[in-house]
């Protein structure tokens, strides 16, 4: 489908002097440099994240699929419970259903402005 340089492969998968595996980030498949060093059988992304580039191979299969990102890290997300700011996710089962079904206040325009 695609190539990359042979020099932006050699940056995505070193990195902090450690050598990473090339893979498809969806399925898990292992890619390959070809002859010219360039990546065979898949294509580079660059997502940008908090002012962070973020660099992931998907194979060509997986791309064709889909062009998104799948499968990333999810959002944790933070309520009170009992006076404590804790991730929901580590609430219990009653107090998760608490919270599912709690409605936002909106409070009313005040009219004297």
């Amino acid at each position: 489908m695609g190539f990359v340089t042979a020099a932006a492969v050699k940056n995505l998968v070193t990195k902090n002097n450690m050598q990473q595996e090339m893979l498809c980030h969806d399925c898990g498949k292992e890619l390959s440099l070809n002859s010219n060093q360039e990546l065979e059988g898949g294509v580079s992304l660059v997502y940008e994240n908090a002012n962070e580039k973020i660099n992931v191979l998907k194979c060509d299969a997986c791309y064709a699929k889909s062009p998104a990102l799948t499968n990333f890290q999810p959002c944790e997300v933070y309520s009170r419970v009992v006076g404590y700011i804790r991730p929901v996710q580590q609430w219990h089962k009653g107090k998760r259903q608490e919270y599912s079904e709690r409605k936002e206040f909106v409070a009313p325009p005040d009219p004297c402005c």
